[in-house]
């Protein structure tokens, strides 16, 4: 009887997870479109006030690094997108950021997150007769290689009872801008050092010293105490 019984529900697991797996299969490919096609259009969001009309180039570097440029209608770059992800309270926080050429935030857009309900939801809040969140419109026009909330010594405030939520955003959105950065100014030096027509500079004939040093000031984080 025992060993009946554990056939039959070894059969209806292995019917669920057939079944669960199957589903998986069908629907993967269309949860994956469904969110290509939020990001693209919270990338238009993030970067509207630089242009009217915008081009995406995507850049993907063999460190992991996806980003995109973007170019106006005439052609030139006025800046980068790029999806953000930071661990926030009780869940990762993605939001996909715009920055200008000089890395001052365009604007963000939060594109998921799961944190405490009524306290780090509130990052993407939007309060009676707004249209966009009040805590991620106050991160435009501040310069992402150095944006921290105000407990560790930033101009971001933090939302109220949602300290790690705040800084969770805030830390991802820094980050991923000194990356871009650093890739940008990894592909400028590459692009200098070759010749016109892609051939090596060579230096060696009058000892010019060419190489390239970038110091980044490291930004002081202050440990906070408070939990969300």
């Amino acid at each position: 009887m025992i060993l009946r019984l554990a056939l039959i529900l070894m059969f209806i697991a292995s019917v669920s997870a057939g079944g669960l797996a199957f589903l998986n299969t069908r629907t993967a490919p269309i949860i994956a479109e469904i969110k290509r096609v939020e990001q693209e259009q919270a990338r238009m969001e993030v970067m509207a006030s630089l242009a009217d009309s915008i081009r995406y180039e995507e850049i993907d570097r063999p460190d992991g690094l996806t980003y995109w440029k973007a170019f106006d209608e005439n052609g030139d770059l006025i800046g980068y997108a790029a999806l953000a992800s930071g661990k926030g309270y009780s869940s990762t926080i993605e939001t996909v950021c715009g920055f200008d050429t000089d890395f001052k935030i365009a604007g963000l857009k939060v594109t998921f997150q799961q944190e405490t309900p009524g306290l780090g939801t509130k990052i993407q809040e939007i309060k009676r007769g707004e249209n966009e969140p009040w805590f991620q419109r106050a991160f435009k026009g501040v310069q992402a290689l150095t944006v921290a909330v105000v407990q560790d010594r930033g101009t971001i405030d933090a939302v109220s009872g949602a300290t790690i939520s705040s800084r969770g955003l805030t830390n991802s959105v820094r980050a991923i801008a000194n990356r871009i950065k650093e890739a940008v100014e990894s592909e400028t030096s590459a692009a200098v050092s070759m010749g016109e027509y892609g051939e090596q500079v060579d230096d060696s004939d009058n000892g010019t010293d060419r190489s390239y040093h970038h110091e980044e000031s490291e930004l002081e984080v202050y440990v906070d105490e408070e939990a969300e």
